[in-house]
């Protein structure tokens, strides 16, 4: 009787000895390979100091293919100042990410809408506010002193909070396209658009009667 309770007292002590191996082992247990892989892809997101040539390759991704290899490019110099990259010969303007901002933002637009961009930037500059921006060239849009689409223009913009450009495959990463076409001064009547999406991703007319009136567009992610 005593040798079966000294060896069931050892099976009970080694099976207890097993079963905190299995648990030291279950809690250090590494992570497989490309679960850390995918985590390193995921924070690729810091801003990013991009070259000329990374910057205009860029900047045309907010264009329409077709009208790309033409359009004009600004961007910024290693000190951050606003600088022309490239000329062009069409009709678009194009805008590289500012890599003194969070996240990633390229743009382009109709050559019409330039007078109004750069007015916009020139008053930035100067530190004016948004609502002082905004309410200056709406003045200076209505007495004629700055130049504005007589019709519509569009543009396009290529932004996500964590985006950031593939410099190997060229593309945009984490990013949504949004379209904002310019019509000054333009109505709900003279448009028929509501002044609010009907569902995701519909059209709709934002700052109706204002020199900076335009139909936003936001297709769905994805």
């Amino acid at each position: 009787m005593h040798i079966f309770k000294f060896y069931r007292n050892i099976f009970f002590i080694v099976s207890l000895l097993l079963l905190g191996c299995k648990e030291v082992k279950k809690d250090t247990e590494v992570k497989p390979k490309e679960e850390i892989k995918s985590t390193e892809v995921a924070i690729k997101v810091p801003n990013q100091k991009l070259t000329n040539e990374q910057q205009i390759a860029s900047a045309l991704l907010a264009a329409p293919q077709e009208v790309r290899e033409d359009a004009k490019v600004y961007g910024y110099d290693s000190e951050g100042n606003f600088i022309t990259l490239k000329e062009g010969t069409n009709d678009m303007v194009c805008i590289a990410d500012n890599p003194n901002k969070d996240g990633f933002e390229v743009v382009s637009y109709h050559k019409d809408l330039d007078p109004y961009m750069a007015r916009g930037r020139v008053l930035k500059a100067e530190g004016k506010s948004f609502t002082e921006r905004r309410d200056t060239r709406e003045k200076e849009a209505r007495d004629g002193s700055l130049s504005m689409p007589k019709k519509s223009a569009t543009l396009h913009i290529l932004h996500g909070k964590s985006g950031w450009f593939d410099i190997d495959s060229t593309k945009v990463r984490n990013a949504n396209y949004r379209y904002v076409v310019y019509i000054p001064f333009a109505t709900q009547a003279s448009t028929g658009l509501s002044l609010k999406p009907n569902a995701p991703g519909h059209p709709w007319l934002m700052f109706p009667g204002k020199a900076n009136a335009h139909i936003m567009i936001t297709p769905p992610k994805d």
